[in-house]
């Protein structure tokens, strides 16, 4: 077990483990996990010579973060042949079953990836699967299973979530007398999946300082530190967590597998809401700590690979770099020290993709949603938007006009958290009141409230700009010297050009005449077009409320 490293204070839960025993004070416990540590150690060596007649040992890449500026290491998982690490467990676990258990066919539950590694080995192996999925599976992991196993699985769509389907395959498992493959909890299955640590040793590369590793069932986990530590004894392993998934945690705060009573399932293939015994007994013995990474800050460890080497991994397969920013920003990584990260995987739903680019910021940064209170009036909006320093990325933009002198335009930036603290210090100093809504529900989910009965006589226009910084401001500083901004909606889409669709009312026409020839005569002054919207889109846009 490693020494301890000075410095090494987190605080919070386990955050500095020095050795088995201040880890384990009971003995019965240190015994028994040396026990299966060893069991644990034979099952990977076993497993050598097991898992490559299906697939060939992944990368391990060096990337240069530009973010982080330093340089990382990233063992590719998902170049696997499932895009996820989880063929070698499967894989060896069935590999190891005798001829005549094989015959008595193959049950597994998974929510994606294990399910394929199972499909996978099924038809390696000639032998038949059924596999247990919740009906909300992504698409994408749904196709892949039949696309693996062919004719040899059967995959049956059970309840909403990981344990519903885990249940209906144990009472499978009952009936039929079927040999039941855990996705985790198994020393068979944790030996195959020490194989990826086994490459990382024979790769040459290291020895590292750190490793961050996802931690769902723990089963990865526990046999990337077992394997690892064989030879870089010295070797720091942090399991990283979503916030609404710490089912780790749990059982180690309480010596035991605890059941959560809510699982976040944005991140997946982690989304486990019950370790096992095995994987909660090892990963209490190896890793040097558990932290969490939120949603968001796994979306931007999304955008850091894909600005790094263009791969785009799962949500679940970019936690371990997401626990690598968050202490690297944190200050607790010294430069010199070498850092390993494991991509895990890459099986998404495509859909999920807006969602992420939209909560991953800009560069560095991450995106801030400030309500501003301003007073209603021709002009306040754009007068509030021009006190925003004109190197700052705007991202959404979402404001109505409402029955109410104060009004509270929602604008979204691109901020680090230096940049957000001093940015709401800076307004709140000129009398602005704003506050930080970026996780509230409206603003999440866009809704804008309006109150068209305000509107005398409106135009909605789509306005198409150059997306740089300055360009939208500019277009709306021209419209506000001769009409009143009531709705504006824009969000960022990461093109060259930038949508909004905005709603400008008039007091008289010759006012509205004045702005449709203003409006002509700024495009292409780094405003692209501006398009009135069908009479049929303007009824149902003053209709709305």
């Amino acid at each position: 077990m490693p020494s301890q490293d000075s410095g090494w204070e987190w605080g919070g839960l386990w955050r500095k483990l020095t050795a088995t025993e201040r880890a384990m004070p009971d003995e019965n416990e240190r015994e028994k996990f040396e026990t299966m540590r060893e069991a644990l150690t034979r099952e990977i060596l076993r497993a050598r010579e097991r898992v490559y007649a299906i697939g060939a040992p992944t990368p391990l890449e060096c990337l240069e973060l530009a973010d982080a500026g330093r340089s990382l290491w990233v063992k590719r998982e998902d170049l696997g042949p499932i895009k996820s690490y989880k063929w070698r467990g499967a894989y060896n676990a069935m590999a190891s079953l005798g001829a005549g258990e094989r015959d008595r066919g193959i049950v597994a539950a998974s929510a994606g990836n294990h399910a394929q590694g199972v499909a996978l080995a099924s038809r390696a192996l000639g032998c038949r699967a059924t596999i247990f999925m919740p009906r909300a599976t992504p698409a994408v992991k749904q196709r892949e299973v039949r696309k693996h196993g062919g004719e040899t699985v059967e995959v049956r769509l059970v309840g909403d979530t990981y344990d519903e389907a885990s249940a209906a395959a144990r009472e499978f498992e009952a009936e039929t007398d079927a040999v039941f493959i855990h996705p985790y909890d198994d020393l068979a299955v944790m030996g195959g999946q020490g194989t990826l640590a086994d490459e990382i040793i024979m790769s040459g590369k290291g020895p590292f300082d750190r490793v961050y590793v996802a931690v769902g069932g723990g089963g990865m986990a526990a046999a990337v530190a077992c394997w690892l530590k064989n030879y870089w004894p010295d070797l720091k392993v942090i399991g990283v967590e979503g916030v609404g998934q710490a089912s780790m945690s749990a059982a180690v705060e309480a010596g035991k597998p605890v059941e959560l009573a809510y699982v976040d399932v944005f991140c997946d293939g982690t989304a486990v809401r019950k370790v096992g015994e095995h994987t909660r007994l090892l990963c209490h013995g190896l890793l040097d700590g558990l932290m969490t990474v939120t949603n968001d800050e796994v979306c931007e460890a999304i955008r850091v690979l894909w600005e790094a080497n263009r791969s785009v991994p799962e949500p679940s397969g970019a936690m371990g770099l997401a626990g690598f920013l968050q202490d690297h920003e944190a200050g607790r990584i010294k430069d010199e020290q070498e850092i390993l990260t494991i991509v895990c995987g890459a099986n998404m739903d495509f859909a999920q993709l807006g969602r992420i680019a939209g909560r991953a910021g800009i560069g560095p940064s991450e995106t801030v949603a400030l309500r501003a209170a301003i007073p209603e009036g021709r002009g306040t909006f754009v007068r509030f938007l021009e006190r925003l320093p004109r190197e700052l990325s705007i991202i959404d933009l979402q404001y109505g006009r409402t029955p109410s002198a104060t009004q509270h335009p929602i604008v979204s930036l691109g901020l680090t958290p230096a940049q957000r603290d001093t940015l709401l210090s800076d307004l709140r100093a000129e009398g602005i009141e704003v506050v930080d809504v970026s996780k509230d529900e409206d603003v999440l989910y866009r809704v804008i409230p309006y109150d068209p009965e305000l509107l005398h006589d409106p135009v909605f226009v789509t306005v198409e700009f150059s997306e740089r910084a300055g360009a939208l401001r500019e277009f709306m500083r021209e419209i506000a010297a001769v009409a009143s901004l009531c709705y504006f909606n824009y969000q960022y889409s990461g093109e060259r050009v930038g949508r909004a669709l905005i709603g400008i009312d008039f007091d008289n026409p010759a006012d509205k005449e004045a702005c449709r020839e203003l409006m002509k005569r700024i495009e292409g002054h780094g405003v692209r077009s501006v398009r009135e919207v069908t009479d049929q889109v303007l009824h149902r846009l003053k209709v709305q409320g």
